[in-house]
């Protein structure tokens, strides 16, 4: 399957679900796990009919492994399910397709606003078909830094956000809205929550790695804190920030 095939087959998953889902606000836990909404099922379901129709393996946050195939797309069908359910227009469908070499293509697509964010590997990255690239911010002090979690204390950043959906704060890494991204205190993250815009960031010239310096690339239920920067330098101040306690 060429790249072009890969991109439209995400796309069309990220279109099932936003007709999934359109004017679902408030609909309540699924009661099923934790953390888990009714509309996450709806979601989920809508973009699995896409995706294992069109041949690829599929690890979702919802629903496990379903389907075969060589290449696997690690999915979150909404990230950021509670500002969904609480009508903040701030959640995405986010997709990452690895083959044996990694990640090779990606797509986050905002559901709230339709803004989307693609990479293809060693082919950049775009949002909404324009080539992005990280802002080249080298220092916290002149930084505007998201975190998902509660800082423990002031990291001398500029300014700080707390958003509530990593994929796409990552993806503004990327395209220079924000400058870093980190996972702070308890709070760590699985990959389906972050592959699709870890292959934004790196295509748009960011850097991104993960605070314990363990492995980002994982198609499991791995438990992460990356760290997500406009610059190696940068990256380098967070995660001496995050580490820190």
């Amino acid at each position: 399957m060429r790249d072009a095939e890969v991109l439209s087959l995400l796309r069309g998953a990220a279109d099932a679900v936003g007709d999934a889902i359109r004017g679902g606000h408030r609909q309540g836990l699924s009661g099923a796990r934790p953390g888990q909404y009714r509309l996450d099922l709806v979601a989920d379901a809508a973009a699995l009919d896409v995706l294992v129709e069109g041949g690829l393996r599929v690890l979702s946050e919802e629903s496990g492994t379903s389907g075969d195939g060589p290449l696997v797309c690690v999915l979150d069908p909404i990230d950021g399910s509670t500002n969904f359910d609480r009508g903040i227009p701030f959640y995405s469908t986010s997709m990452c397709v690895l083959d044996a070499d990694g990640p090779r293509c990606a797509l986050v697509v905002n559901q709230a606003t339709g803004t989307s964010y693609a990479a293809v590997r060693g082919q950049g990255a775009t949002r909404d078909g324009t080539d992005i690239r990280v802002s080249g911010a080298t220092a916290m002090s002149t930084s505007i830094v998201a975190f998902s979690g509660l800082p423990p204390r002031h990291g001398g950043w500029a300014q700080f956000r707390a958003l509530g959906a990593a994929s796409l704060e990552l993806c503004e890494v990327a395209d220079g809205t924000l400058d870093a991204y980190a996972v702070v205190g308890a709070s760590k993250l699985s990959p389906w929550d972050y592959l699709g815009a870890l292959l934004v960031v790196q295509e748009a010239g960011g850097c991104v790695r993960d605070a314990g310096g363990e492995e980002l690339i994982e198609v499991s239920d791995a438990r992460r804190r990356p760290v997500g920067a406009a610059s190696p330098e940068l990256c380098d101040e967070v995660v001496r920030f995050v580490t820190a306690g």
